[in-house]
């Protein structure tokens, strides 16, 4: 949402806004900007009939004192993926949608698109280096769109996804996730049936069969008016000059390269572009490479997410010794009928361990959770599980040794951890 306030800042719009929580490093460019609230909150008073619009974000709650005033004033609303849409609806819109390897995969058509020098507009879930934002408005006549399977707003309980109506759509994977919205595994895939759904007329997607919940989806959807094409992963022989690594990212890279294909680039030119991309903020990016040493993060937070990114991390240094860490932080992650996903997905690493805190599950409204429930549900007895930084800290120092790779994954901060400072 800070990202959309920006941009239309940006295009000369006066903007302000609302929140019941602002964090860095929103809270820092939104001051930058001028754009950081007075207050923390809602205060109705500051909505009033002069607005041109209002754009919600899931921290707006049904009942928001703002939003009523707005639906009292007849302010026109939109979730977040109808005002991109409203902007967006006289481009070519692509759209990369699935469970993980979406901000990757949009990522790396973001890039080879910039250095190829066409003008395009964007949405993207991640920081991406080249690009000062996540997300850009503008007279272009493309848009690149990372397609969320996650809640338009609570006016629209609509995933994000089934309101961009592409031209050009990929499905990346398919594994159950926010199990908070979408209680049981069939009505998560049928989402995606929607989203082919949603295509423009002329619409073609681009769907990675060797995942077995997307094959099904290609079989169920035989004869859709959408053409639907099969894709697998770029050789190992094409990763070689690459600065990115992984089986996940050989798939990512295909899906992207598809779509260039598209939009009329080469392979060979899409190739030698991504020969440059280093990939995107939080995405196995390496935060100190040191002879011996290796430390990355990554924004793993779904069960296939840290199985892929575990897997990818051993493949690439088979020789180091594999410290992989992992923060249980989502709704999803904490709940104890879902935990379950987690069996094995840590398995490759020669030690990990399991963090989650109080705090979490107490902002969450959610029952405490025990290490032995934890630790049975990852099925791994050589897991560690602490709930304290100071016994997370205790362990990173505890495993400095040569030849180490170490993988922290979270999607939030290992209760504020400095993970820089613990390899001073």
């Amino acid at each position: 949402m800070h990202n959309i306030a920006l941009a239309l800042q940006e295009n000369g719009h006066t903007v302000s806004g609302s929140d019941d929580e602002i964090y860095n490093p929103s809270k820092r460019r939104l001051l930058d900007a001028g754009l950081l609230p007075a207050e923390i909150g809602w205060h109705p008073e500051r909505i009033h009939s002069g607005l041109d619009a209002i754009i919600l974000g899931m921290h707006a709650r049904e009942g928001n004192p703002e939003m009523e005033k707005s639906k009292e004033l007849g302010i026109p609303m939109y979730s977040f993926p109808e005002y991109i849409y409203e902007h967006a609806k006289d481009k070519k819109r692509v759209v990369v949608a699935g469970s993980h390897g979406k901000t990757s995969t949009t990522s790396m058509i973001m890039h080879a698109l910039k250095r190829e020098g066409i003008e395009f507009d964007y949405l993207v879930g991640g920081q991406i280096e080249g690009f000062d934002l996540m997300v850009r408005l503008s007279d272009a006549p493309l848009i690149i769109l990372e397609g969320d399977e996650y809640l338009s707003s609570a006016l629209d309980r609509r995933p994000k996804m089934l309101l961009y109506k592409p031209h050009i759509g990929v499905v990346t994977g398919i594994a159950w996730d926010h199990m908070n919205v979408f209680p049981t595994f069939e009505i998560y895939k049928e989402q995606f049936d929607l989203f082919l759904d949603t295509f423009e007329s002329d619409g073609k997607v681009f769907c990675f069969s060797p995942d077995q919940e997307v094959k099904d989806l290609m079989d169920r959807n035989d004869g859709h008016q959408t053409e639907i094409i099969a894709y697998d992963k770029i050789g190992d022989d094409q990763m070689k000059e690459m600065q990115i690594f992984g089986p996940h990212n050989q798939a990512n890279l295909r899906a992207a390269e598809l779509v260039c294909n598209e939009l009329g680039m080469s392979s060979e030119v899409f190739m030698g572009h991504m020969i440059e991309f280093t990939g995107t903020a939080k995405r196995l990016q390496k935060l100190i490479d040191r002879p011996g040493l290796k430390v990355f993060f990554d924004f793993a937070h779904a069960p296939s997410k840290l199985r892929a990114t575990v897997e990818a991390v051993r493949l690439e240094y088979p020789d180091y010794n594999f410290i992989a860490l992992y923060e249980l932080h989502t709704f999803s992650s904490l709940n104890k009928d879902f935990i379950m996903h987690y069996a094995g997905t840590m398995d490759h690493a020669d030690k990990g361990l399991v963090f989650y805190n109080a705090h979490t599950l107490a902002m969450k409204k959610m029952p405490d959770l025990s290490a032995d429930f934890v630790k049975g549900a990852f099925a791994n007895d050589q897991l560690e599980i602490c709930t304290e930084r100071e016994q997370l800290e205790t362990f990173v120092t505890n495993n400095k040794k040569e030849n180490t790779v170490f993988l922290f994954m979270t999607s939030g901060n290992f209760g504020k951890l400095d993970i820089n400072s613990m390899f001073d």
